[in-house]
């Protein structure tokens, strides 16, 4: 309303005051306004190199301790030692370490692309915890409280938020957005100059000789894994562990009848979960019904659609009976859709009748259409719930315990669009980087009733990045019951940060243990 009022002067103070102004001269006088409106709307820039911190006590795990806070901004340079961007961070160092290179250091990423390191900071690994119930669902009065389960007890934490996500923005104000794009938008410039970055970063915080850790969550998993790789081609920076949280598919591509048998584990989860069951595979434990789901997936359903319209009709028919029992949906919208189901159709229909939808990133939360028809829900449930909780926290957080006041906007998504997805063979550098670094293991975890990066298909990148099985003893897969942030359930809070907790010190090697085949 401000900025509308300010226009309209504008325009007053041209056609009033200057009638004798020719048009021309109006024109520039105009734009020379404008440009300054603008100038007065427009948000700030952060700092290019800056850092606050402070000092706290928590008691996680059981134990203890103080630790100190820095978050700030640490600059990007191009090619020719020019600052371009600066990145903001937030690190986190136990007080009461005698040896510090010894210390393990977590390295956290979220995903998008264009999403802020907000998401495990505030509800995952870090000091502090959104206000939210057991499920995860927002709370008021909106707001933080200590994290008793955050693994600082085992590891300094470092989370690093991309560029425009966060407080992270350009700094180049004549950067087009080619240059944007080719610098920072895509698969490979977001990994390559990400590494350059940490290495400035691990060189002025003496990290070199801790053993490192890079941990990341959805589109964040194509970003740690990239950058497995490219730490050690291009920085010498070798890692012990990748923890990836609820992955994509890392490059790795399953199209035509793989992508479309292997939704139905995910479609078992969610109708066992909302009790849409018939009574013989809803009184099974879930983990047992999944086996089961996956078995008939691979082995049935997968040769089946495979098959097209040469599939005997009774076959065909048996198919559709046994997709039904497994994910609730009825044999005939499933008969309609020839045994493909879409994830949008999927979440429209299974409560159909009751006149709700369900949550992409979490299929546990419940929307409202505006009508029930169609076959797309109108809203993502889970998101807006997410946003409800988390946006409030993280501004309140930086300005009143980390003492980072700032009027640079907190990006929850930031502008990165268009982004480059071409040439991501991320899964397979990955993999790369585990042959080549003994020391090098990788933990999945990933969510039940996830439907954007579902848990059957992260399985299926840990068989097809390494088909042969040569590294399959330091890779480990963990299921939870929860979704894309399946921590946001406090059972699998404690689950998830005890696992990677228990994953940080079992991959650090003995004294003296060389890396070596």
């Amino acid at each position: 309303m401000q900025e509308y009022e300010f226009s309209k002067n504008i325009h007053r103070f041209i056609n009033l005051k200057n009638n004798n102004l020719t048009s021309m001269k109006k024109q520039i006088l105009f734009l020379f306004v404008l440009f300054i409106s603008f100038s007065i709307f427009s948000q700030p820039l952060p700092a290019s190199d800056s850092a606050v911190t402070t000092s706290h006590k928590l008691t996680a795990n059981g134990i203890h301790f103080g630790y100190t806070a820095q978050t700030g901004t640490q600059p990007v340079w191009n090619e020719s030692g020019d600052e371009i961007a600066t990145l903001h961070y937030t690190y986190y160092t136990r007080d009461d370490i005698k040896k510090p290179s010894e210390r393990p250091l977590l390295i956290s990423f979220n995903g998008g692309p264009g999403s802020a390191s907000v998401w495990m900071h505030l509800a995952y690994t870090g000091p502090k915890l959104i206000n939210i119930d057991d499920e995860g669902y927002p709370l008021q009065p909106y707001g933080i409280k200590d994290n008793p389960y955050s693994v600082l007890d085992v590891a300094d934490i470092l989370y690093v938020n991309p560029v425009n996500t966060g407080y992270s923005r350009i700094l180049d104000p004549e950067m087009k957005k080619d240059e944007q794009k080719k610098n920072f938008f895509g698969v490979n410039a977001d990994i390559k100059y990400l590494a350059a970055w940490l290495n400035t970063f691990v060189t002025r915080h003496n990290r070199w000789q801790s053993p490192k850790y890079l941990i990341g969550e959805s589109y964040g998993t194509v970003r740690v894994s990239g950058l497995a790789l490219e730490l050690q081609n291009a920085q010498w920076m070798y890692l012990n562990g990748v923890i990836l949280v609820s992955p994509t598919d890392l490059g790795i591509k399953r199209d035509g009848p793989v992508a479309k048998a292997t939704r139905l584990p995910y479609f078992a989860a969610t109708a066992w979960f909302h009790k849409k069951l018939k009574p013989e595979y809803q009184n099974k434990d879930l983990d047992d019904l999944l086996r089961e789901v996956e078995l008939f997936t691979l082995d049935e359903l997968l040769p089946a659609i495979t098959r097209g319209f040469s599939l005997d009709k009774t076959e065909k028919n048996r198919i559709i009976h046994q997709m039904s029992n497994y994910s609730g949906l009825s044999e005939k919208v499933i008969d309609q859709n020839t045994l493909d189901v879409s994830t949008g159709l999927f979440w429209k229909e299974l409560l159909r009748e009751e006149g709700l939808t369900i949550g992409r990133l979490d299929s546990r939360y419940l929307g409202l259409d505006s009508r029930d028809g169609g076959e797309y829900p109108d809203y993502n449930a889970e998101l807006t719930s997410w946003l409800h909780s988390f946006t409030p926290a993280v501004n309140y957080y930086f300005r009143n315990y980390l003492n980072y006041k700032t009027d640079v906007k907190y990006n929850m998504f930031g502008n990165v669009h268009p982004w480059d997805r071409d040439h991501n063979r991320t899964g397979y550098q990955l993999r790369q980087a585990m042959a080549a670094n003994p020391y090098l293991h990788l933990m999945v975890q990933a969510g039940y009733y996830d439907g954007a990066t579902d848990y059957f298909n992260a399985k299926i990148n840990l068989w097809q990045m390494d088909p042969s099985g040569k590294l399959k003893e330091r890779m480990k897969f963990i299921g939870y019951r929860g979704g894309h942030m399946m921590y946001l359930r406090k059972e699998d809070l404690i689950k998830a940060t005890d696992d990677v907790r228990r994953f940080v010190l079992e991959t650090i090697p003995a004294k003296d243990q060389p890396a070596k085949y």
